[in-house]
């Protein structure tokens, strides 16, 4: 089922999601349903499969050369999601990443996931390989986030990047994108950003997922902001909570985002790092609630394959 028709027929309840990584290559899929367990009681509608792209590792040869190798720590996405969707009998929502993927590449994993009866895609352009500076695109892939957007609403009206092909098929997939309540790290402010998630939507974006923040006044700003310019389409919040008092530095850091002060005074003044923990559960456990009652269509939990402190938030919550 398209995640806007689990949001329709939800009629004004919140309901409750998470997103996980693939396992590292040569893992079993044991430790994704270990993740998921203890998170089915909540009955999520869907849960999201992180992709990462290709990164390069060096390998010392005999000789004593170094070859530069192309790596993919976490290559199981698709696969990942047909297990969850077997198990759990839930939707899963992979996602689709520029970065480590030619245009032939993304258009035959469209097809497996269409054929697979995955129904939801949340498109993104991916972040850049760890060695990399930048986003550097792959040769004849897509560099942005609504190029990539653009060739999956191209599928859905039947088109492909082969124009002799005949008598194709449409696929037809609910497609969801990135939207940053304090702006996309490389936009020069909010209003360029907003610029773009608008032009995400009016190529067919159907719902938005929210990057983490952690003032509720900046997710009702973007929903407002949305609403105000013709951006009718669901904006579910993403959430993660501080458990770590290293996170306070981290997080702004790798997502560009500001943690209010007294959050982050009360982090500071804990004794432990499981006090650190206890503050961080209960800010989002308000944080929820209020998010619930300004009609927040889902809480989506980024819980990165630890299941713990989202289980008690949910506990508390729904």
């Amino acid at each position: 089922m398209k995640i806007v028709d689990h949001i329709s027929n939800a009629k004004g309840k919140t309901l409750f999601s998470f997103e996980l990584l693939p396992p590292i290559k040569g893992q079993s899929i044991k430790g994704i349903f270990d993740a998921i367990d203890p998170l089915m009681e909540f009955n999520p509608p869907f849960i999201d499969v992180t992709y990462l792209r290709e990164d390069y590792i060096y390998k010392q040869h005999a000789n004593g050369l170094l070859e530069k190798v192309a790596y993919r720590k976490r290559p199981s996405t698709v696969a990942t999601c047909a297990a969850i969707m077997n198990k759990y009998k839930v939707d899963a929502v992979p996602h689709l990443i520029c970065g480590g993927f030619t245009k032939d590449e993304t258009e035959n994993a469209l097809i497996d996931l269409q054929f697979l009866g995955i129904d939801n895609v949340l498109v993104l352009r991916g972040d850049a390989r760890k060695s990399d500076n930048a986003f550097i695109p792959t040769p004849d892939g897509h560099a942005y986030a609504s190029e990539l957007l653009q060739h999956v609403v191209d599928m859905n009206n039947g088109r492909y990047l082969h124009d002799d092909m005949e008598n194709s098929e449409k696929t037809d997939f609910c497609i969801g994108v990135a939207g940053y309540p304090e702006k996309h790290y490389e936009s020069p402010n909010l209003d360029t950003d907003f610029k773009y998630l608008k032009h995400k939507v009016d190529l067919g974006a159907d719902f938005i997922v929210t990057q983490m923040f952690f003032d509720n006044k900046k997710y009702k700003a973007l929903v407002e902001k949305c609403r105000e310019n013709g951006i009718n389409v669901p904006i579910i919040p993403g959430l993660k909570p501080i458990t770590s008092s290293k996170q306070l530095i981290s997080l702004p850091k790798i997502f560009h985002l500001d943690i209010p002060i007294e959050l982050s005074e009360a982090i500071q003044s804990c004794k432990s790092e499981k006090d650190v923990k206890e503050v961080g559960i209960e800010w989002m456990i308000n944080q929820c609630k209020e998010l619930k009652e300004m009609g927040a269509p889902v809480l989506h939990f980024y819980t990165m394959g630890n299941p713990e402190p989202t289980k008690k938030i949910a506990n508390a919550v729904f």
